[in-house]
């Protein structure tokens, strides 16, 4: 298996970028295309002989325009990892850069599966006894009924396929449980759902998300990449907190070396980096967005999901389940 890895896409590309690709080569046994300007990749390479360097005359940045920048630079690191993946000399890419730009270069160079209408991104979410999919969080931010059924469909497939869930249990993202709450959107979509989708269980209030009511969660991506964005700025918040407080005082202090084990099991649990990135769900190939603030540990995970979704053929299991012939 071959992932192609867009070296200069993040905030630490490339040295960490390739620092991961090293990792995730050695770990996981998969060969590795790092996709980036030769002058400032191949140095890092020295101490890396198992990484191959493919190299792009243009990079596309975080703040640039998604689509026209696709357009505009077509050797760009991202055009170029998507165009191998189509062409065949790789089997999955990932890139920690603009997400945009990736589902920009995923669409436009690899393609939609036939029937769905738009691609969806997820995220891991840690729950109480284990991790629910949270769909869309960002890849669409004006989603439709009919675009919010295939989020679902397509998220219990990554469910199943890719977090074990033989049944996967699917809810979708509202201000209370009962059929009648919930915006026009909403009660739409879970009219649909509930003739189509056999493991529905209804509205879900974002306590149930914790509370592991359901194994996959789905909302529209402008509400999503807000509430993933909220939960992550939470956690962060309150390790650093924890972590200004607990020395302030002596009593502080010996508390906090008895409880900093169980700290630390509780940051690994709910650490992003540890789920390292998303594959783009809707794409005629694996295409996985990891994020942008990616360090080595982050992109080694990364490009194991890219590997676990090559490995489980999620690509071809969207298509037959929800794709159209």
């Amino acid at each position: 298996m071959r992932i192609a890895v867009d070296a200069m896409g993040g905030d630490h590309a490339p040295a960490e970028i390739v620092k991961g690709a090293a990792q995730a080569a050695r770990e996981y046994g998969v060969d590795i295309s790092l996709v980036g300007l030769p002058q400032v990749v191949q140095p890092l390479l020295d101490s890396h002989p198992r990484l191959q360097i493919v190299p792009c005359t243009q990079v596309i940045t975080m703040d640039e325009h998604p689509a026209q920048a696709v357009r505009s630079k077509p050797d760009s690191s991202m055009n170029v990892c998507a165009r191998m993946c189509k062409e065949g000399r790789a089997d999955g890419w990932t890139s920690a850069g603009n997400s945009g730009a990736i589902m920009a270069a995923a669409l436009l160079i690899q393609g939609r599966i036939r029937g769905v209408d738009r691609p969806a991104l997820g995220s891991i979410v840690p729950t109480q006894d284990g991790f629910a999919y949270f769909l869309d969080v960002g890849a669409n931010v004006d989603s439709k009924p009919e675009y919010m059924t295939q989020f679902a469909m397509m998220g219990a497939v990554y469910a199943r396929e890719m977090l074990g869930r033989a049944q996967p249990r699917v809810g979708l993202l509202s201000n209370g449980e009962e059929e009648s709450k919930g915006d026009e959107r909403v009660r739409e979509t879970a009219r649909r759902l509930r003739g189509t989708l056999p493991g529905f269980v209804g509205n879900v209030e974002p306590k149930d998300i914790y509370g592991a009511r359901a194994d996959v969660v789905v909302a529209d991506g402008f509400v999503g990449n807000i509430a993933i964005k909220m939960a992550e700025a939470t956690a962060e918040f309150l390790f650093r907190t924890l972590q200004e407080e607990i020395p302030r005082t002596m009593t502080g202090k010996l508390g906090g070396l008895l409880i900093r084990p169980g700290v630390r099991q509780i940051r690994d649990r709910m650490d992003w980096r540890e789920f390292g990135g998303a594959p783009l769900l809707g794409i005629d190939g694996v295409a996985v967005v990891a994020h942008g603030r990616s360090d080595a540990r982050a992109m080694k995970n990364a490009i194991r999901v890219a590997r676990e979704a090559v490995e489980n053929q999620l690509v071809g299991k969207i298509r037959a389940e929800v794709g159209k012939p």
